[in-house]
């Protein structure tokens, strides 16, 4: 890289990414991204000074170091390798920086594939929520080599707020992935419990009391609440289908190493059925609401 700020190109400007890419650019970094289903963030990111690359060909020759936030790891190695890829003119030397949070196997494949081309890379996944990465304060838990990390760290710096440098590649991915079944776990565990004091007959207000005296009190706890008591959904912005797929890749990951997940596939299967049943796009805090449903049972309205 040049003494001057890296070109930095970004693939996948949805819900995280277009927060994150807007303050790349905003720390002043030139900055070009890769054209989404969505044209409304691409759109927003052009009219604030971005370049949009037509194909991840062009973007790799647009960029020193290139961010992916997609769905899933096959989404980046697709965007990588498939044609047109944006790997076909990243030069020797060049940074992939994967903010995805994905299979950490997949991760380290993509990763070999890379250095036989002199590319590097680390995984960057993303902590908290669409709203955070809108205001600059996301967290990241990072792995790969840590000259790398180093280098890329003032990028890094300009949408997050807190940055854990958490190993060798792919330990950035594993690190998220229990984090996420965690958080996504609770979630769904709270969801069951609401829909089931909704269904005694319990005033859910006065639920909310009771349990924000408590230990089994909690940030999910308080957003999914938010839903239930007001109708505001916009606390948690990750839609069922990410929950679900996130979910699945931790149980596949518990499942290689033979580790105990008996809690992750009962939650996984709760959102799984969610997702089939036609409420993929939904976000996460309405989920007491659909699980309600399964009991022939209404919380709140769902539209």
């Amino acid at each position: 890289m040049s003494e001057d700020k890296p070109r930095v190109g970004y693939a996948g400007v949805g819900l995280m990414g277009h927060g994150a890419a807007k303050n790349i650019l905003e720390a002043g970094y030139p900055l070009t991204i890769l054209g989404h289903r969505n044209r409304a963030p691409v759109d927003d990111l052009v009219a604030r000074g971005a370049t949009e690359a037509k194909t991840g060909a062009e973007l790799g020759a647009a960029s020193d170091v290139v961010f992916f936030c997609m769905p899933t790891a096959l989404n980046v190695e697709a965007a990588l390798f498939g044609p047109d890829g944006v790997a076909e003119t990243l030069r020797p030397g060049a940074m992939v920086v994967d903010s995805t949070t994905a299979d950490p196997n997949l991760t380290r494949s993509i990763a070999a594939r890379l250095g036989e081309r002199g590319v590097r890379m680390i995984d960057a996944p993303l902590g908290r929520s669409p709203n955070e990465a809108e205001a600059g304060t996301l967290s990241s838990y990072v792995g790969g080599a840590p000259e790398d990390v180093e280098e890329v760290r003032p990028i890094l710096e300009a949408y997050s707020d807190t940055i854990v440098y958490t190993g060798p590649l792919g330990t950035g991915t594993t690190c998220k992935l229990v984090n996420n079944f965690i958080s996504i776990g609770t979630s769904a565990l709270i969801s069951e419990a609401v829909a089931t004091a909704a269904k005694l007959g319990v005033d859910l207000d006065t639920f909310h009391k009771v349990v924000s005296a408590g230990g089994a009190n909690s940030p999910m706890f308080q957003i999914i609440m938010s839903w239930v008591l007001r109708g505001d959904d916009t606390g948690l912005k990750g839609p069922v289908r990410i929950a679900a797929k996130d979910l699945r890749t931790y149980n596949r990951m518990a499942e290689e190493i033979g580790a105990t997940a008996f809690v992750a596939k009962a939650c996984s299967e709760t959102y799984n059925l969610a997702e089939a049943r036609g409420n993929a796009e939904r976000y996460m805090p309405v989920m007491p609401g659909l699980i309600a449903e399964l009991s022939n049972f209404k919380i709140r309205d769902l539209d």
